[in-house]
């Protein structure tokens, strides 16, 4: 069993005694959200339903949900992979952030502390996964930041939304060459955010995401040209 699947034996008792497909697709979900399952890469039944103990039925079932957000596909007579994203894909996302995170920022005034606790947690821990040279942690950091971004929306649907959008962008992530290089520059902007949003400073701070959000887009949809 290779690391990525053996990884999943650490979430089989988060299934418990009342399993069901839908909690097998959060921790699939997360996994992938955290970089473990790479773009193109074929899922295996056998191992990954051994490795967190659940049947066939329920694991197909999973696998069918995640294929309805786009993280998965089913090609025909060879098995289930790991979706691989396009450079329209890149844009598709990163137009959807706009509208998300963008609302967020804006409104984040009325939004409770422990909801820019969460914020300030993933700065903290980009810094330090930084600092000790992991760079997959700080993109994984990342993704978490940006989840707690959205989550000053104060709206469980939205959250729901933005899970799987970030999902989707971990995938973009692998295409990048040097993940240093790509991440390295936003820890520092990921602080400023944060400081503005603590300051009250909202309207600069939704100007900031906005060309926060500009450079990464750009940086990932030229990860895509062929002549790169």
């Amino acid at each position: 069993m290779n690391d990525a699947v053996a990884e999943l034996e650490h979430d089989r008792d988060r299934l418990g005694r009342s399993s069901t497909a839908e909690r097998v697709a959060d921790i699939l979900r997360e996994r992938i959200a955290e970089g473990l399952f790479a773009p193109g890469r074929r899922l295996s039944e056998e191992a990954i339903g051994t490795a967190l103990g659940v049947s066939r039925n329920t694991l197909r079932e999973a696998f069918r949900l995640l294929g309805h957000e786009r993280l998965l596909e089913h090609r025909l007579n060879r098995g289930v992979f790991v979706r691989m994203l396009s450079a329209e894909d890149v844009a598709d996302l990163y137009r959807v952030r706009r509208v998300i995170e963008g609302a967020a920022v804006r409104h984040s005034a009325g939004a409770p502390p422990e909801r820019f606790a969460a914020v300030r947690r993933a700065v903290a821990d980009a810094a330090r996964a930084a600092e000790e040279g992991r760079w997959q942690d700080v993109g994984t950091a990342n993704i978490r930041f940006h989840q707690a971004l959205a989550a000053l929306n104060g709206s469980p649907r939205l959250d729901e939304a933005m899970r799987q959008l970030l999902a989707e962008l971990r995938l973009v992530f692998h295409v990048m060459d040097n993940p240093r290089d790509f991440h390295e520059p936003f820890v520092a902007r990921n602080l400023e955010l944060l400081e503005l949003l603590e300051a009250g400073r909202a309207e600069e701070a939704g100007r900031a995401l906005e060309s926060y959000l500009d450079d990464a887009e750009e940086l990932l949809v030229r990860a895509f040209a062929p002549d790169r």
